[in-house]
């Protein structure tokens, strides 16, 4: 089971990492070395889609959120221009488990207790994969990640989903410049959630805002934060929401 719908691209061609490394936020090269997590950004460096690359022979095949990938397939498209690269939907089926990496499958980039994911029709395995990634504080595409994320806020550095070294790509400068000039003032945080709350709802301090409530799970959630308004006392609909370590 995979707990979640996903849809996988397929890249071909002989110029399809070089034809990513100018595009994706993570380093294509890294793909020696398993998945690689990265995302696809507006040139005002805000988020369009988060995604796994996985190398395949001469291919590389991009597993994404299955709501995104054809708007994700239609952009790739866009910067085509003349490099010899295919990029087309396939039938593969993503499956996920915890633990050891069955043999062809990869570890998940992202965080240890994520687990593995499978291309190539491992069996899958149950598990509570919403609690997993609000313990580890992992964002979802379209849920905590929208078209308003900087990813950094995200927390993708946290996450291996960008390299700082690779060189230019689609809204690096704006990256860049968040990571080496600002201190973040709003991001994602774990909160202890005491309550109900739908995914959406205003996170107040007294009477201010401070932030969104999104993902919950076994009384932890994941909410985006201004860091400044996060105090001990805040409301979330009828719950009551606290920042946590």
């Amino acid at each position: 089971m995979s707990g979640e719908e996903r849809t996988v691209l397929r890249v071909s061609g002989g110029t399809a990492a070089e034809f990513l490394q100018g595009l994706v936020t993570n380093d294509v090269a890294r793909l020696k070395d398993g998945l690689v997590y990265a995302a696809l950004l507006t040139p005002q460096g805000k988020y369009i889609a988060d995604f796994f690359l996985v190398p395949d022979g001469a291919d590389i095949l991009l597993d994404a959120d299955a709501g995104q990938a054809p708007a994700l397939a239609q952009r790739l498209s866009m910067y085509k221009l003349r490099s010899k690269v295919e990029i087309a939907p396939t039938d593969i089926t993503v499956t996920r488990g915890l633990g050891e990496p069955p043999e062809g499958a990869f570890a998940d980039p992202r965080d240890p207790s994520l687990g593995w994911r499978g291309y190539a029709g491992q069996p899958g395995e149950a598990a509570d994969w919403d609690a997993l990634r609000v313990a580890a504080c992992v964002p979802a595409s379209g849920i905590e990640l929208t078209p308003d994320t900087f990813i950094l806020e995200a927390g993708f550095e946290r996450l291996h989903g960008v390299d700082f070294k690779k060189g230019c790509y689609v809204g690096q400068e704006v990256t860049a410049r968040m990571k080496h000039k600002t201190e973040l003032r709003k991001g994602l945080a774990k909160v202890a959630v005491d309550g109900a709350a739908p995914i959406g709802t205003e996170i107040l301090a007294g009477e201010k805002s401070a932030g969104t409530l999104y993902t919950q799970s076994g009384g932890t959630g994941i909410a985006y934060l201004r860091f400044d308004r996060a105090g001990e006392a805040m409301t979330a609909g009828g719950a009551t929401v606290t920042r946590l370590p």
